[in-house]
């Protein structure tokens, strides 16, 4: 008689050891995101990003100045909640309930990530379940969420109160949402979704018997509606999508296609699964822009007119071709190399692995975000953030696609290779992140709260700041500002109708500034404060702006002051108080 083999046993138990231990590591390095909130982004990194500087502060302006001085709008400057309002309107929440503060937006943002982790989690979990045999439990998922929290690149720019890790976010949520859709023809009995054991693609098994004593018709009804769940949830996430970044719309195709995998890839299913969503998020949309967006239309032309050049056009094609990919080692010097190895395998070794709906819809998400990277030809790192996750997730999958194909020799083959390349790609982002976490360093917060202080000091000016900074500078000290490059007025007209009493600027007082300020005030340098480590940007220097006439009040307006300090009459502290 047969003795059964020992190594599929093996297998399983090792996987469900390893499973649980991958998730617990990468558990305690998504733990370790958290300290140090306030730090400034990493000096000396490989990451070269003006978003540092201001986008923590732009795009949460309107939550920020909502929540400190009581109206989210500054007619005239840059209001960029007009045309993306999502993440305010959520960093809103977070600031009504703890405060504004630098912390509050990034720790605010370490929760999207977390939503980020749990939905490649499912994701990968739901395309990958079948895949009990003699390899043991799936591990792509285990994968997956290890190499997102060790990565140093994530580390950055997920710990950043920007854009992108929304996008991420929302991105993954609408593909669950798709994957989990389901379409009932008029004939259709109660179903449930299964993976074939040979293959990836969902097929539908039709029973009809009952379940837990109930019967096929409570199940039916159950079935339909969690599919009209799923179904709004996609019509809500897709306009959420959009209107956190625009430039969402190079990734439907990864969600259309998941979709079109849903409907068993065949035309009028799919239909039937799409029509829905998309006619709730149109809706949603033309809703938004028809009622909200016409109010500030002005504002909302200019987020795109000042996004509006083509650098494509500006240098030969195949050299923004050759850049695009090229700036991609951004992501890991490691990780974004074994990427082409298994895109490599994918198409010369294991092609049937494009049978999983969820390799296609990765590498659709990752061509149509590199599409617009070409195309817009502005090649800053945070913009690699959105495709950085994909990436990710298509080489966990390929590792444990790898380590299963060995079969019977996986503990030993499969194993120790896919071992090899996990740890080459973790044990250097792992030491890199833990050096990050260990030096924070506090120049730029340092140099926001030197501003504060003697911008509060002085009573003769304005507390108003006129910086390309000045939102950040908000977020951290509560100190009201505008923009000093974007805005619907032209910087002299904002100039006089906000009449500013103070000017930060970075490492020189340009000539289209000094123009600007001339007519009305005399710069007058009062402090500098280092901060970050870029060679442009590294010295904030701080201008008192006095009058440059006698006919020009010293004080011009009434300051701005937060909320939370704002008193009322008989609330004003005497004399002996101030002096005590």
């Amino acid at each position: 008689m047969p003795q059964p083999d020992s190594k599929p046993a093996f297998s399983l138990a090792f996987s469900r050891i390893l499973r649980p231990l991958l998730v617990a590591i990468a558990a305690v390095f998504f733990v370790l995101h958290f300290p140090h909130l306030n730090a400034d982004f990493p000096n000396n990194s490989p990451w070269v990003d003006w978003s540092k500087y201001t986008d923590e502060g732009w795009y949460g302006d309107a939550a920020i100045r909502q929540v400190l001085f009581g109206h989210w709008y500054f007619k005239g400057d840059f209001n960029p909640a007009v045309a993306l309002p999502t993440w305010p309107a959520l960093e809103l929440i977070a600031f009504r309930l703890f405060g504004v503060s630098a912390a509050v937006a990034r720790a605010f943002t370490l929760c999207i990530f977390f939503v980020t982790l749990a939905a490649s989690w499912f994701l990968l979990e739901e395309h990958t379940r079948a895949r009990t045999d003699r390899s043991g439990l799936p591990l792509a998922a285990a994968f997956a969420l290890l190499l997102l929290c060790t990565s140093p690149f994530l580390y950055v720019f997920e710990r950043m109160a920007i854009l992108e890790p929304l996008l991420v976010c929302l991105t993954l949520l609408a593909m669950l949402a798709a994957s989990r859709l389901r379409s009932f023809p008029p004939s259709t009995k109660p179903s449930e979704d299964r993976f074939e054991p040979d293959r990836y693609a969902v097929r539908t098994v039709t029973t009809t018997g009952t379940s837990h004593g109930r019967g096929p018709v409570s199940l039916l009804r159950r079935q339909r509606f969690a599919s009209v769940l799923w179904s709004t949830a996609l019509g809500l996430l897709l306009p959420a999508m959009v209107l956190t970044k625009t430039t969402a719309v190079f990734l439907v195709p990864a969600i259309a296609y998941l979709v079109y995998a849903r409907a068993g890839y065949r035309l009028r299913p799919a239909l039937r699964l799409a029509v829905p969503p998309a006619v709730l998020a149109f809706v949603l949309y033309v809703a938004y822009y028809g009622l909200f967006v016409r109010r500030y239309l002005e504002d909302y032309r200019y987020l795109f007119s000042a996004n509006a050049y083509t650098g494509i056009e500006l240098e030969r094609f195949d050299r923004v071709i050759l850049h695009t990919v090229a700036d991609g080692i951004w992501m890991g010097g490691i990780l974004y190399p074994l990427f082409f190895v298994v895109l490599a395998l994918l198409l010369f070794w294991k092609p049937r692995l494009f049978t999983n709906p969820l390799v296609p819809a990765l590498l659709l998400w990752t061509a149509g975000y590199f599409l617009f990277l070409a195309y817009h030809n502005n090649l800053q790192p945070r913009y690699y953030l959105v495709v950085a996750v994909p990436i990710t997730l298509l080489v966990a999958l390929g590792l444990d696609s790898f380590r299963e194909a060995q079969g019977a020799r996986a503990t030993m083959i499969g194993g120790s290779v896919v071992g090899a390349a996990l740890l080459a790609v973790v044990v250097p982002d792992a030491l890199q992140t833990l050096d990050y976490v260990r030096h924070p360093t506090y120049t730029f917060r340092s140099a926001a709260e030197g501003i504060a202080q003697i911008v509060r000091a002085d009573k003769d000016h304005s507390n108003l700041i006129l910086s390309i900074s000045g939102s950040d500078i908000t977020l951290m000290t509560g100190l009201p500002s505008i923009d000093d490059d974007f805005g619907t007025l032209e910087l002299p007209d904002r100039v006089k109708a906000y009449r500013p009493g103070w000017y930060a600027a970075w490492n020189e007082l340009d000539d289209d500034k000094m123009d600007a300020l001339t007519p009305i005030y005399h710069p007058m340098r009062v402090a500098s404060f280092p901060a970050m480590d870029d060679s442009d940007r590294n010295l904030l220097i701080l201008y008192r702006l006095d009058p440059a006439g006698a006919s020009i009040p010293l004080k011009h307006t009434r300051p701005l002051t937060p909320k939370p300090l704002r008193t009322k009459l008989g609330q004003q502290p005497t004399t002996q108080q101030l002096e005590h």
